[in-house]
């Protein structure tokens, strides 16, 4: 016996579209949730691309919590991208927690890109936020090393907009170095790390950010180099390359100056060369004229003999660089 197929299994694919687009088994579970949804929205949501399962789901959760929600909401919720179950989860603890949270705050939160549940178990929950390593250094040049953890919760009226976990490791690292930067001794503040934490809550660094700071503990301080011995050692250095440029400067000036008086002193020598060139021709003239005899010549001499003779008695061994007038008899004629 031939059993028709075809019938069958185009039956089949219409029933279960018929299915899809009408979830009565969900519609079905809404009405006995005490859910109020019409068969015919379900039909709109698939139309739409919306999810019946999700927002009934959703509903379900929310009227069993006590929130009152439409499915209109959620549906725009979903159609946004935002994260309806994320969002209903949230509002739940909130309201658990009485924490004021509504409907239209917690979807602005989601679609912000924030996690709202995550933000209002931190309200609840208050987490820890570790600071990386803060180097200071305190008035007497002793670099100090700090880890600081500060507990803070999510501030819900600030998460749209306000600034987020990094602001508030930068600001508490900033008051850190103030704090320390302020100390006249590097011991005052290994004796009061309170002091630190004291200064830095006082500075109101949570404001404009998504979170409060509940409370900064200094959990960890090491002492780093000696900053200020170490740049009064750069300084000397860099003092020491200065003035020994500057003795550089003088001493080439001074090498400048001897140069030129060497220079000088050649040419004066010249100068006294040529003048007593000029001696013999004036003897040889004086003797044609007649204005010198062969006695006052002889005189001459001896006093000339005499004076090389006392300058070989103070300069043993030296040399008499002058030029002797009359020493040449063969330039007299």
């Amino acid at each position: 016996m031939n059993v028709p197929f075809a019938p069958l299994i185009i039956a089949a694919i219409a029933l279960l579209v018929f299915l899809y687009f009408f979830p009565i088994s969900l519609w079905i579970t809404a009405i006995f949730s005490g859910v109020r949804v019409s068969l015919f929205q379900l039909v709109l949501m698939r139309v739409r691309k919306v999810s019946p399962t999700l927002i009934v789901n959703s509903l379900i959760t929310a009227t069993k919590a006590g929130l009152h929600i439409t499915s209109n909401e959620l549906e725009t919720h979903f159609l946004a991208g935002g994260n309806v179950p994320n969002v209903i989860k949230a509002l739940i603890s909130a309201d658990k927690a009485n924490i004021p949270l509504d409907f239209k705050q917690a979807t602005a939160i989601d679609l912000a890109g924030r996690n709202v549940f995550e933000a209002v178990t931190t309200s609840v929950n208050p987490k820890v936020i570790n600071t990386p390593n803060v180097a200071a250094v305190s008035q007497d040049g002793i670099q100090l090393i700090v880890i600081a953890r500060v507990t803070v919760r999510a501030n819900i009226t600030q998460l749209v907009g306000g600034a987020g976990e990094e602001t508030i490791l930068a600001r508490v690292g900033e008051g850190i170095v103030t704090s320390i930067g302020s100390s006249v001794s590097h011991k005052e503040v290994l004796e009061n790390p309170d002091k630190i934490s004291k200064l830095v809550l006082s500075k109101g660094l949570d404001a404009g950010t998504a979170f409060e700071i509940l409370s900064i503990d200094i959990a960890d301080i090491d002492i780093g180099e000696n900053i200020g011995a170490k740049l009064q050692i750069d300084q000397a250095t860099a003092d020491l390359k200065v003035a020994e440029a500057k003795a550089e400067e003088r001493r080439a000036m001074a090498v400048a100056v001897e140069q030129e008086n060497r220079a000088k002193t050649q040419e004066a020598k010249a100068r006294v060369v040529d003048a007593e060139a000029e001696i013999p021709k004036a003897i040889a003239d004086a003797f044609r004229s007649g204005n010198l005899g062969v006695m006052d010549y002889y005189k001459m001499r001896n006093v000339q003999a005499d004076t090389d003779m006392r300058d070989s008695i103070a300069n043993p061994g030296g040399q008499n660089s002058s030029t002797k007038p009359g020493r040449d008899e063969s330039r007299l004629s």
